[in-house]
């Protein structure tokens, strides 16, 4: 790591690099690539019809917006990562429901990348990479159940347990030396990750079986897939 695409910040004690200003531009050169592969990509099948469409793009780039915007809004926030935010991960999950996994997945790595830049302190690539765009992006596997009956729960729950999955990955290969003085790193990270992740996904859930918010998601879908 060299102090053109990082430099040392030591936020999370001694290690951590945070981004120059040339990284961040990289970074948004990334997500706006993967934009551009997203509307330029074709079915393979030889179909015409693009993968992404221009209101598929329209609204994932509005619930990435809103994401941002609701995971500033922290209801509790961990000392080295990790917050109960209001609502943030829903928007990227009601994406892969309304569009499915293709474009769930593609809306969830670059609302990762989003993430990571807007707080771009990392201690190696490989941890970036499991923290950001795969543990975000695996919110995207909601999109495997956007045609199974009550299929935005268990795609959510799907998704939150991916992203769960990945950070608490990074928790152990990362972070360990950071768990209690003899208490396992696997449980210690499985204990972070979940403090935050748990909670905010239980108080989605309660909110998505208020009738009145079915009601305004089901409506806004409809605007949202049809042709």
């Amino acid at each position: 790591m060299n102090d053109f695409f990082a430099t040392p910040e030591g936020a999370w004690g001694d290690g951590s690099v945070r981004l120059t200003v040339t990284g961040v531009f990289l970074v948004a050169a990334i997500i706006l690539l993967l934009i551009v592969t997203a509307a330029l990509l074709r079915h393979r099948n030889g179909a015409k019809k693009a993968a992404f469409t221009t209101k598929q793009l329209v609204y994932s780039a509005a619930a990435i917006a809103l994401a941002a915007a609701c995971s500033m809004i922290k209801l509790f926030e961990m000392p080295m990562g990790g917050s109960v935010t209001l609502l943030s991960m829903l928007f990227i999950v009601l994406i892969a429901y309304w569009y499915g996994p293709y474009v769930g997945i593609m809306t969830a790595v670059a609302y990762g990348l989003v993430q990571f830049v807007t707080e771009p302190i990392f201690y190696t690539i490989p941890q970036m990479l499991l923290d950001y765009p795969l543990a975000f992006g695996a919110l995207g596997l909601a999109g495997f159940f956007h045609k199974r009956k009550w299929g935005l729960q268990i795609g959510y729950v799907v998704g939150v347990l991916g992203r769960f999955f990945f950070s608490t990955l990074s928790g152990i290969v990362f972070f360990a030396a950071y768990a209690p003085e003899g208490m396992s790193p696997v449980l210690y990270s499985i204990g972070y990750q979940a403090s935050y992740l748990l909670p905010e996904m239980a108080v989605t859930l309660c909110i998505l079986c208020i009738p009145a918010v079915s009601s305004a998601l089901a409506r806004v879908k409809r605007n949202a897939v049809c042709p």
